[in-house]
């Protein structure tokens, strides 16, 4: 058997402290994360995010640092993710737009809110990738490079 990891990327976004998430429904259960997703074939790394963040929130989003990369599975019989977080600013949610079908809602939560809703995680890279944020971790996008032709 093949070990394949499942490459995702995420968004966190904060304006005047508070982060936005999204709500969204997962297997029947309620969910809370950031903005993200599955790399698609022949995409970049900057170009995923900036789709998934306008997927899930309608909004443009502009990259402007990496937090970090991160390596996750709930335990043994799970997925492998591997994780690549950004921070940037995102621009009003475009009316003319629906989000993705599994999106509940998009809330703006300070990190105690978040917090506070642990049960509702997604993963615990949710409070981590903010962590670190909150940490002033950052790093330059320039360590980013695709050399994978994008798909038409």
């Amino acid at each position: 058997m093949t070990w394949k990891p499942h490459v995702t990327v995420a968004a966190v976004i904060e304006h005047s402290g508070c982060f936005l998430c999204v709500e969204e429904t997962i297997e029947g259960q309620s969910r809370l994360n950031q903005p993200a997703g599955h790399l698609e074939p022949g995409e970049s790394l900057t170009d995923a995010v900036i789709r998934e963040v306008r997927e899930e929130t309608t909004r443009g989003f502009t990259p402007e640092a990496l937090v970090g990369v991160y390596l996750w599975r709930a335990g043994p019989q799970h997925p492998t993710f591997l994780r690549v977080t950004f921070t940037g600013c995102v621009d009003e949610s475009d009316p003319a737009l629906q989000t993705d079908a599994e999106i509940d809602a998009n809330v703006w939560l300070s990190p105690d809110a978040i917090r506070t809703r642990r049960r509702e995680w997604r993963s615990p890279l949710v409070m981590q990738c903010i962590d670190d944020y909150l940490a002033g971790q950052r790093y330059p996008l320039s360590l980013l490079r695709s050399l994978v032709e994008k798909t038409p």
